[in-house]
């Protein structure tokens, strides 16, 4: 909360600067310059059940191979962006290094994306759920990344945001696992706080990797009686070996 403050103050007195260049920003509000923006990495092909990045000429709706042979508990991934330079460099600031600014621009343009699908036609969730901390990390961070993305996103779709999850095991970072690590670290480290009364829930995520985390969020609703689980992550990294992949 101290850390939001801060921020609103920030933003009313000073005027946009870009996060990335430090170039004049688009717009009050909008901290990025028009060139910085039109570098962020889209993931404009990608697998519609997982979200990895698919080749240019992969038809739509192209099923990744991975989830043709074990499809995910959630129904379906969307992620506007790989996660690539410098789109991981704001993540990074945002998740470490406390600059709730980043959340405000990477969340509205989460959001334009995020409407921009809705209107095509794609399911429209009727709450949104953000994957939650632990409640140690929560107290170091101060925030959860998850939710200051999802709180822009919520407001501009008119959705209900919920928070609903806990997570109950202190786990190790996932990014310092290993791929068949990350499954056994978060197996049954989530669970329902209070009952979700929604058919249809979209998960809410800065990144999503494996996968795994946002599975067992996505088994967690579903105990409680969810029938559709969607994974919405402002950004997805690529599988090892794919192009745009970061070390």
């Amino acid at each position: 909360m101290v850390y939001r403050w801060i921020n609103l103050v920030q933003n009313r007195l000073l005027p946009a600067v870009c996060l990335l260049c430090g170039a004049p920003g688009e717009a009050p509000g909008r901290d990025l310059c028009a060139g910085c923006r039109r570098d962020l990495p889209l993931n404009a092909h990608a697998c519609p059940r997982c979200a990895e990045p698919l080749p240019a000429s992969a038809p739509a709706g192209t099923v990744c191979g991975r989830c043709r042979r074990l499809p995910p508990p959630f129904a379906a991934a969307f992620a506007p962006y790989r996660y690539d330079w410098p789109l991981d460099r704001l993540i990074v600031e945002l998740k470490f290094r406390r600059r709730l600014a980043v959340a405000r621009v990477l969340g509205t343009l989460f959001a334009e994306a995020l409407a921009v699908r809705l209107a095509a036609g794609a399911p429209r969730p009727q709450a949104l759920v953000p994957v939650p901390l632990h409640p140690k990390r929560l107290a170091a961070r101060g925030y959860n990344q998850a939710a200051e993305l999802a709180r822009p996103v919520a407001r501009m779709l008119g959705l209900p945001l919920l928070d609903a999850g806990r997570r109950v095991r202190d786990t190790a970072a996932q990014s310092a696992l290993a791929f068949r690590e990350r499954r056994r670290n978060v197996a049954g480290a989530f669970v329902l706080a209070q009952r979700v009364p929604h058919a249809h829930i979209a998960l809410i995520d800065d990144v999503l990797t494996t996968g795994h985390t946002a599975g067992e969020c996505a088994r967690a609703l579903q105990a409680g009686g969810v029938e559709r689980v969607e994974v919405w992550t402002l950004a997805r990294t690529p599988a090892p070996g794919k192009p745009g992949r970061t070390a």
